[in-house]
C-alpha cells in the first residue's frame, strides 16, 4: 500500500468519524426529547383526500382527521412530519419517527418490517386517462403504451402485476400531481392510482376521467417499526374502534368522500392563486433563505480550514483536504442528504431534526466547493508575493492573511457568488427529507389544487427574484472590492 493511499484512507476514516460525531452532537437534543410521549408521525401531504394541506396551512384529510380524533379519544400528543411517502417509510425504518399514516397499504412484504394497526380503509385501484382521450376503454388498449404510477401505491402494485399480460410499460413518480400531469401532457397514456385519491383528484379538476371498473386492492393501516411502539399501536386500534362505534369514523369518511364532498375548486387564475398561496410561499421562501445563509456561513468556515489544508506543505494535511473534497464533490447531494438524515442516525441509534440534517448536508457539500475556490484563489497569487513577505520577516500566517488572501479574494469573489446561487437552488433537494422550503411548498399547494402550470410559474418567479437580487448585490460588492 502506497504512502499516499494510506494517508487518504486514514483521512477518510477521520472525516467520516468526525461527521458521525457532529451528527450525534446535533441530534442528541432530539434523542433526549423522545423521552416524553409526544409521538412523531410521518405522512405524505400530497395524497388528497387522505392527507393534504389546506389554504390555511393546516394538515387535513381522512388520515389527518382520523389521527386527530383518535389522539383526542386516547389522550396522547403527536407531531406531524410531512416527508412524502418514500422518505416517511425510510424514516420509520431508521426510527426517526414513531409511526407512519399515509394511505399505506398492508402487504405481506411490509408486515415483515412493520407492525400495522387494524385496517382503517378498504382501498382499490382505478384506471384513468386524459379526459379528452377516447382511445382507451380497457386494459387491452394499453398495449404498447406508457402508463404512469406512483411509488408505493396500490395502483403501482396492480399495474406491475398486469404489465406483462397487457404489454405496457410503466414510469414511476413520487407524487400524484406529477403523475397526473404526465398523462395530461400526453407523455403517458393512462394512470393507475388508488381509487379514492384518483376520483377525488378528478372531482377537483385534475384533467382526467376514470375508465372501467374499480379493481380490488389492499387495506390501509397505520404502521410502526417492527416490535416498536406497541403502546401507540394499541392506542390507535382502541381509538379507531371507538370512532367506528360512535359514528365519528363515518362522519370523517363522508366529509371527503360522501355526497357533495368532492367539489371542484375551479376559477384559479394566476393572480388569485398567487394571492391565496402567498403566505405559504413566503414561509417556504424564508426557510429557503435561512437554509442558504446558515449553510453558506458554515461552508465558508469549512472552506477556509480545508482550503488551507489543500495548500499545506504537509502531505497528511493535504490528504485530509483531498479526501473531504473528493467525498462531497464526488457523490450526489441527494445521496448525502439521505445518508446524513437516515443512514447515520440509524447506524448510531439517535434521531436528528430534518433542519439539522439539511444544514449539515448543504454545509458539507458547499464547503467542498468553497475549499477548491479558496485553493485556486491562493494558488493564483504569484509565489513571489509570499516569498517577499517572508523575506521581510513576516510569519507564514501573517503573510497569508495580509498579503496573499487580499489578492486572492478578488479572484475568488465571482466564484463565491456562483456558489451562493447554487446552494440556494440546492435547497430544493432537501424536500426529499421533508423540509418545506419553497419547492416543497409548491408541491404541497399543487397537491391541493392541481394547478401545476401556474404554481410552478409562481415558484420560478420567486426563485428568479431572489437570485437576481443576490446577483445584483454581489455585483455591487465585487465592484467595490475591485475599486
Amino acid at each position: 500500500m502506497s504512502t499516499r493511499y494510506r494517508v487518504r484512507s486514514v483521512a477518510a476514516a477521520a472525516l467520516i468519524g468526525a461527521l458521525a460525531l457532529l451528527a450525534g452532537v446535533l441530534g442528541a437534543g432530539t434523542a433526549a426529547a423522545q423521552a416524553d410521549r409526544t409521538y412523531v408521525i410521518a405522512t405524505d401531504v400530497t395524497f388528497a383526500p387522505f392527507e393534504f394541506q389546506n389554504a390555511q396551512g393546516n394538515f387535513v384529510g381522512i388520515d389527518m382527521d382520523l389521527l386527530a380524533a383518535i389522539a383526542a379519544d386516547q389522550g396522547f400528543e403527536y407531531e406531524i412530519k410531512p416527508l412524502g411517502f418514500n422518505a416517511a417509510v425510510q424514516a420509520l425504518q431508521s426510527r426517526q419517527v414513531d409511526g407512519v399514516i399515509a394511505g399505506m397499504s398492508i402487504t405481506d412484504e411490509r408486515t415483515l418490517v412493520f407492525d400495522f394497526s387494524d385496517p382503517y380503509f378498504e382501498s382499490g385501484v382505478q384506471l384513468a386517462v386524459a379526459k379528452d382521450n377516447d382511445s382507451i376503454e380497457s386494459f387491452e388498449d394499453l398495449r404498447g403504451q406508457r402508463v404512469a404510477i406512483k411509488t408505493g401505491t396500490e395502483g403501482a402494485l396492480f399495474a406491475e402485476s398486469i404489465r406483462d399480460q397487457y404489454g405496457f410499460t410503466t414510469v414511476t413518480f413520487d407524487d400524484s400531481a406529477s403523475m397526473y400531469d404526465d398523462v395530461r401532457t400526453g407523455n403517458s397514456v393512462a394512470v393507475f392510482d388508488d381509487y379514492p385519491v384518483l376520483l377525488y383528484g378528478i372531482a377537483q379538476g385534475n384533467g382526467l376521467r376514470a375508465v372501467g371498473d374499480k379493481q380490488a386492492g389492499n387495506s390501509y393501516g397505520f404502521a410502526v417499526s417492527k416490535g416498536q411502539n406497541a403502546e401507540l399501536l394499541t392506542k390507535f386500534n382502541a381509538g379507531l374502534a371507538n370512532l367506528r362505534a360512535n359514528g365519528q369514523y363515518d362522519e370523517i369518511i363522508d366529509r371527503y368522500l360522501g355526497e357533495g364532498a368532492q367539489q371542484a375548486q375551479g376559477g384559479n387564475t394566476f393572480f388569485s392563486l398567487l394571492k391565496d398561496s402567498f403566505p405559504l410561499l413566503m414561509k417556504g421562501l424564508w426557510l429557503t433563505i435561512v437554509l442558504t445563509v446558515v449553510s453558506l456561513a458554515i461552508a465558508l468556515l469549512l472552506g477556509l480550514v480545508f482550503g488551507f489544508l489543500r495548500v499545506s506543505t504537509s502531505r497528511i494535511l493535504r490528504g485530509i483536504g483531498v479526501v473531504y473534497v473528493d467525498i462531497f464533490r464526488g457523490t450526489p447531494l441527494l445521496v448525502q442528504a439521505f445518508f446524513i438524515y437516515f443512514g447515520i442516525p440509524a447506524a448510531l441509534g439517535f434521531t436528528m431534526p430534518a433542519m439539522t440534517a439539511g444544514i449539515i448536508t448543504l454545509s458539507l457539500n458547499a464547503g467542498a466547493y468553497i475549499t477548491e475556490i479558496i485553493r485556486g484563489g491562493i494558488q493564483s497569487v504569484d509565489r513571489g508575493q509570499m516569498e517577499a513577505a517572508r523575506s521581510l520577516g513576516m510569519g507564514y500566517l501573517p503573510s497569508m492573511r495580509k498579503v496573499v488572501l487580499p489578492q486572492a479574494f478578488r479572484t475568488m469573489m465571482p466564484s463565491f457568488v456562483n456558489q451562493a446561487v447554487i446552494t440556494l437552488k440546492d435547497t430544493s433537494i432537501l424536500s426529499v427529507i421533508g423540509i418545506a422550503e419553497l419547492t416543497q411548498t409548491g408541491k404541497i399547494i399543487i397537491a391541493r389544487n392541481f394547478e401545476s402550470f401556474n404554481m410552478w410559474l409562481i415558484v420560478g418567479i420567486f426563485y428568479f427574484v431572489i437570485i437576481m437580487a443576490l446577483t445584483k448585490l454581489s455585483g455591487r460588492l465585487e465592484r467595490k472590492v475591485n475599486a
